[in-house]
């Protein structure tokens, strides 16, 4: 199983539980983002770096994502793209996109997205809180130990 990274708008700190659990379980984890990123020197760890622009990390990611992979995203249409291809995406706060829920979500969001484009303001998410980073790690260690590397 590897672990990819949608990592341009992902949090410092999850970034962090991500480095400390792919040394832990010595689980291939990548990041991408569209500028530069520092990551600790390991075997386990690696960035790519993509062109800028629109989704092109996303795009990246879905393109080398294979079944039983995890894709750390809080962006839902890549969540779907990556379910359809039996793997699952874990959000920055902890919520587990798969099968059974991704329609919904991604229904969720289209409408949102509608809303937006007709001038409804729909606020934004509420800030990332030590909280998030909590569910994040104990839903990512609950992941990792029902699949162990092999």
């Amino acid at each position: 199983m590897h672990i990819w990274v949608d990592a341009d708008a992902c949090p410092v700190v999850v970034k962090e539980i991500l480095f400390r659990a792919a040394e832990r379980t010595r689980r291939t984890l990548t990041l991408v983002a569209n500028q530069y990123l520092r990551v600790p020197a390991s075997p386990h760890i690696r960035m790519v770096q993509v062109p800028g622009g629109f989704d092109e990390a996303d795009k990246y990611i879905a393109a080398h994502v294979s079944a039983g992979d995890l894709v750390i995203t809080a962006d839902i249409p890549l969540a779907a793209d990556v379910v359809a291809k039996d793997a699952q995406a874990l959000s920055p706060r902890g919520e587990l996109f798969g099968k059974e829920n991704i329609r919904e979500l991604l229904d969720m969001r289209n409408f949102m997205d509608t809303l937006r484009s007709t001038g409804v303001d729909t606020g934004g998410p509420a800030a990332f809180s030590a909280g998030d980073s909590k569910a994040f790690a104990s839903r990512l260690d609950s992941f990792l130990h029902k699949r162990p590397q092999g």
